[in-house]
């Protein structure tokens, strides 16, 4: 077992998580502008993108991690036909949902059942598409809407809080099928459509437009919340959530209802807005 394998293990993932949360919400000065000088400096945060640009005035590091952007810093592709990339990060993997499973990296992947946390939530997507896109902690935080939907469910599914860098995606088998998440059902014109919040090391926290903190607030059982009735639509490039640090975003969609970008390979930067698919049918 390779060193950084070993030490993907055994980290202690909650504590650490539950440490950089804390730091995140402090709003001591001192804390405050140490975490977000460095992180603009270590990473190469464009703040020019910001609604607010001024990095001294934010009240706390999740406060700048989770910034807005600036009118017109991203703009939806003109095609009405085409679903939107969630949100800015680069191409973790992407292709068709073959036998139910989706591909991590080289020898890796998992079921559709066993990311969703229910065999059934999964029929819809065993020969669809999947797109994975991760986050780095440079990006823009929020994920939008790649199609208008309305909420059906969220699900929120206990795990690990392993890191999912490129190192750790291709060394821990069925990584993103074992790390804490938040699994949000839509409906749509087309049919059913999930993305799933994937918490990692030192994510503190997911956030939801309808719901709030969703992660860490739950404890360690599958917990389903219904919206059904509710009419909680979002329209397409709308936000939808956002992380309290650098994770990951899977997308899901059923067959033949969209055909993935061609552009779209492992490792290719992404911005939100620009093109996930274009629909085939309706």
């Amino acid at each position: 077992m390779s060193l950084v394998t070993t030490l993907t293990y055994a980290l202690p993932h909650r504590y650490l998580s539950s440490l950089a949360r804390r730091l995140a919400y402090s709003q001591n000065p001192r804390t405050r502008r140490w975490l977000i000088d460095t992180v603009v400096r270590k990473f190469g945060v464009d703040l020019s993108e910001a609604a607010n640009a001024d990095p001294a005035s934010y009240a706390s590091f999740n406060a700048f991690f989770t910034r807005a952007l600036r009118e017109g810093a991203r703009v939806p592709d003109p095609d009405p036909r085409t679903l939107l990339m969630p949100a800015d990060g680069h191409i973790s993997q992407c292709g068709p949902i073959e036998a139910g499973r989706i591909f991590q990296a080289k020898g890796q992947s998992f079921t559709v059942a066993e990311l969703l946390g229910d065999a059934a939530d999964a029929a819809p997507f065993l020969d669809g598409s999947f797109a994975t896109v991760y986050l780095s902690p440079r990006d823009y935080h929020r994920v939008h809407m790649p199609w208008t939907g309305t909420l059906r469910e969220t699900v929120h599914v206990p795990g690990r809080l392993f890191s999912v860098g490129t190192a750790a995606v291709a060394k821990v088998p069925r990584l993103f099928a074992r790390n804490e998440r938040l699994v949000c059902h839509f409906d749509t014109d087309f049919g059913p459509m999930v993305q799933v919040m994937v918490g990692a090391l030192l994510v503190s926290g997911v956030e939801t437009v309808w719901s709030g903190e969703e992660i860490p607030a739950y404890g360690d059982r599958i917990q389903r919340k219904d919206y059904r009735g509710q009419g909680i639509t979002l329209q397409r490039f709308e936000e939808m959530a956002r992380f309290n640090y650098g994770s990951t975003v899977v997308v899901l969609l059923p067959r033949g209802v969209a055909e993935l970008d061609p552009s779209l390979r492992p490792e290719s930067p992404v911005r939100l807005g620009q093109a996930l698919a274009r629909r085939t049918t309706g």
